[in-house]
């Protein structure tokens, strides 16, 4: 029977493992989505969209669905999700491997402050400027909501659900994002600080660059830990050699 690989996805890591997997001869790949985009790349191999009932539910899934392995190759910051594979990859002795891309590093001339929380980093802001660029994403917009006194430029993909906070901006834009624009995104809205979550990758590291050059407080809200006993590998490459006994 061909090996059978879920691909817990929605990032440029997940869609690039996706499509690597499905080359190699025999393969099956399934990749899932949250469904919390409307409009997201599409990755190669089957796609399903939705949970899975936490981790019972996941762990059914794959005994139900004969998965040989499952690559979490989610968000940072999707805690949720990650505890459930893991969970589910325990409860079935299905192998697990977790792709992180690094975090971000501070250089020379970063003012960043870095917090555990969204609600750490709001706790932050009066004490660091009054126009903020927010710039975690349309989700837990609400651990800013009760904030006043402020105002807050809102990027995300999606148009964010309230509560926002009673003076917010938003702005509808997906990565790349390049240092001249971002930039001259920060100058044009009068930027005092900038708010974002520790993503890594290039496609959103243009802000911190910007910030930098324009001398502006950072405030970095920090990646939660893996699960107890889960480790992650940084790159899709690693993670192709960790499967390789699959898939072959």
């Amino acid at each position: 029977m061909s090996p059978h690989v879920l691909v817990l996805g929605g990032t440029t890591e997940a869609r690039e493992l996706a499509a690597a997997l499905a080359a190699r001869p025999g393969v099956r790949v399934t990749s899932s989505l949250a469904g919390r985009v409307s409009r997201p790349g599409t990755p190669a191999g089957e796609v399903r969209v939705g949970g899975f009932g936490g981790a019972e539910g996941l762990a059914g899934w794959l005994r139900a669905h004969r998965v040989d392995a499952v690559a979490d190759a989610t968000h940072p910051f999707a805690e949720t999700i990650t505890r459930n594979a893991a969970r589910a990859a325990a409860a079935t002795g299905v192998p697990l491997v977790v792709v992180r891309r690094p975090g971000w590093q501070a250089g020379p001339g970063d003012r960043w402050h870095p917090v555990p929380s969204l609600d750490s980093a709001a706790s932050l802001l009066p004490g660091l400027g009054r126009r903020v660029f927010l710039s975690t994403g349309r989700l837990g917009l609400a651990a800013f909501a009760h904030l006043t006194g402020l105002h807050f430029l809102v990027r995300s993909v999606e148009p964010p659900e309230p509560p926002l906070p009673e003076d917010t901006r938003v702005v509808l834009a997906r990565g790349p994002f390049t240092v001249p624009g971002e930039r001259d995104l920060l100058r044009a809205h009068r930027i005092d600080v900038l708010v974002t979550k520790d993503s890594g990758g290039a496609a959103t590291a243009a802000k911190l660059t910007a910030a930098r050059e324009l001398g502006l407080p950072v405030v970095v809200v920090r990646r939660p830990p893996l699960p107890e006993g889960v480790t992650a590998v940084p790159d899709v490459r690693t993670a192709l050699e960790r499967l390789a006994p699959t898939t072959g």
